[in-house]
């Protein structure tokens, strides 16, 4: 059985970019509670309430994901302290900086990370196998109308638009960094 995905929360950026907030998700696959980008949000209870009706307790989650390590991405990523991190370097448990084998690392049966740097050198795609396809969280994208189309944040512009071409070629469905999700053209 594939994966499941759930939009925790629909990022934004407001008010010129003073209110910002990521978008996070939960993945489910089998024993794997993975929760991806717990960031910048209004509130601690607009990760942990979602979570909640899912069935799920902050001790429940198992790995993090952080697609990038700016703040808005990573910041209450301490909400779940029992959970191994997973970044584009390692994986970090407790005391332990693990290797892991970078792109293509799989996380559980149905879900893997692919490097797509651009926005930052160290940013990861987590993809996700579920039965509406496969879905692509990442900040390749800001925001679902796939803008700005020139990153303003971007350390190698050239770079990311090579990551957006591969998730496009990889993904069904993408999970914006800072917006609701956006289905893609792939031809499956």
């Amino acid at each position: 059985m594939p994966a499941t995905h759930h939009l925790l929360h629909a990022g934004y950026v407001r008010d010129g970019g003073v209110s910002v907030g990521s978008s996070v998700s939960l993945v489910t696959d089998d024993q794997a509670v993975i929760v991806v980008d717990p960031g910048m949000v209004a509130s601690k209870a607009e990760i942990l309430g979602p979570l909640g009706q899912l069935g799920y307790q902050a001790q429940d989650v198992t790995h993090v994901v952080l697609t990038h390590h700016h703040p808005d991405h990573a910041l209450n990523a301490a909400l779940f302290p029992s959970a191994e991190l997973v970044d584009a370097w390692a994986r970090y448990r407790g005391d332990q900086w693990l290797d892991h084998g970078g792109d293509g690392h799989r996380i559980s049966q149905h879900s893997w990370i692919i490097l797509t740097p651009g926005h930052t050198q160290e940013d990861l795609t987590f993809m996700v196998e579920t039965d509406g396809g496969v879905v692509a969280c990442t900040h390749a994208w800001w925001h679902m109308d796939r803008s700005p189309e020139i990153d303003p944040l971007c350390e190698d512009q050239a770079a990311l638009e090579a990551s957006r071409r591969r998730i496009l070629a990889e993904a069904d469905v993408v999970v914006p960094g800072h917006g609701e999700p956006f289905r893609t053209d792939r031809q499956r």
